[in-house]
């Protein structure tokens, strides 16, 4: 896998662009002024194919500031209609992995409904009818054990903001080193991880799967030993 300021770039042709996006990198531009992923693959594309003037990607979906993983990018209006699409009907697979507080049932679906609060940028579950939130639901399955913490496959059905952090924190399955939902510190870097990624290919019609695992030797990945980390590539939700 190659990498260009700090993204690593999993596949792409003429439609696709498969990327890796760093923990702390904004997904696309915001008020930060830091530097966000959108921008730099449009540079990529730019410096790599010599296109003078300004570059197509499409924003298919999103991961939030501090979570890494795959995302994929359109790199035609075809593309990301066809894509945004999967994400519509839900074909569009989206699965993590997330290092929580305490043993986790070995499976479980969670369905809340989720309200955003613009102003502080913080989510909330609420009761159903509540206007203005929207539905989130997930899955998922425990993989392994390391002390009092347990590795999940997560998978996601909805794309709701802050989504999987919220509805495990909920659940009494916070997420090691987010401070915003759970207990994480200063300086903890939040376990959360886009690790696989399916779709059909935009114009070839192929099943397409990608995958990426969190860098293992951070913590709390290292805590995990090697038969937890198999038993989570095999897992199927």
């Amino acid at each position: 896998m190659q990498a260009y300021r700090g993204v690593g770039v999993v596949y792409e042709d003429n439609h696709l662009l498969i990327v890796v996006k760093p923990p702390n990198m904004p997904t696309q531009a915001d008020a930060s002024g830091d530097p966000d992923l959108l921008t730099t693959m449009k540079a990529y594309i730019g410096e790599k194919y010599e296109k003078p003037g300004a570059v197509y990607l499409g924003l298919v979906h999103r991961l939030d500031r501090p979570v890494g993983g795959l995302l994929v990018l359109a790199r035609t209006s075809k593309a990301a209609d066809r894509l945004s699409e999967q994400v519509r009907k839900k074909t569009l697979s989206r699965q993590y992995v997330a290092a929580v507080t305490g043993k986790a049932p070995e499976r479980g679906e969670l369905l809340n409904w989720l309200l955003k609060d613009g102003k502080t940028n913080t989510v909330r579950a609420v009761a159903e009818g509540t206007p203005g939130a929207k539905d989130a639901r997930l899955c998922f399955a425990r993989v392994g054990c390391a002390g009092e913490w347990s590795l999940l496959r997560v998978r996601l059905f909805t794309g709701r903001s802050h989504q999987i952090r919220v509805q495990l924190s909920r659940a009494g399955m916070p997420i090691w080193g987010d401070a915003r939902y759970g207990a994480g510190r200063p300086g903890e870097q939040i376990a959360l991880w886009g690790a696989h990624l399916g779709l059909v290919h935009p114009t070839l019609r192929e099943e397409m799967r990608f995958d990426a695992p969190p860098p293992k030797d951070a913590m709390p990945w290292r805590t995990f030993g090697e038969a937890a980390w198999a038993e989570e590539q095999k897992m199927l939700l």
